[in-house]
């Protein structure tokens, strides 16, 4: 019995269950912090949002807000992943560029891994897709 559990011969590989854990314990987290941060703090935070691109504070925050709340949810449902995750993926590829200047090590760079992470994880979502445990699979 023991061996059976520790030779995990009950779960079968599977990228579509990895996927969709992927999608569940990453994005969520992103989503609770920065998504509902900035949808209930969005006009604390329009004074002195970062502006990296120049187009104002206001529609920076509105872009990041869409960004960690509405891609965000989007992406742990599986509906319509591809362009969520390409949208999110910019959101902080520009915020870790212009921002943070692509700080990874020492103490100013207290969120570098999280970042990469984040990076990686909307990367790999917009390459494969939310998989077969999703709303996108449903509709195809």
């Amino acid at each position: 019995m023991l061996k059976k559990i520790i030779q995990l011969k009950s779960l079968p590989p599977n990228s579509d269950s990895g996927l969709l854990i992927l999608r569940l314990t990453t994005i969520t987290p992103l989503f609770l912090k920065h998504g509902i941060e900035k949808i209930f703090t969005f006009s604390q935070m329009a004074a002195h949002f970062p502006d990296p691109l120049h187009i104002g504070p206001v529609p920076s925050l509105v872009f990041a807000m869409v960004s960690d709340s509405i891609c965000t949810l989007l992406m742990i449902l599986g509906l319509a992943t591809r362009w969520a995750a390409a949208i999110v993926f910019v959101n902080v590829f520009v915020a870790w560029a212009l921002v943070h200047h692509f700080e990874f090590f020492g103490h100013a760079a207290d969120h570098g891994e999280l970042i990469v992470l984040y990076l990686g994880v909307t990367l790999t979502l917009f390459l494969s897709g939310p998989g077969r445990y999703s709303l996108d699979a449903r509709n195809s």
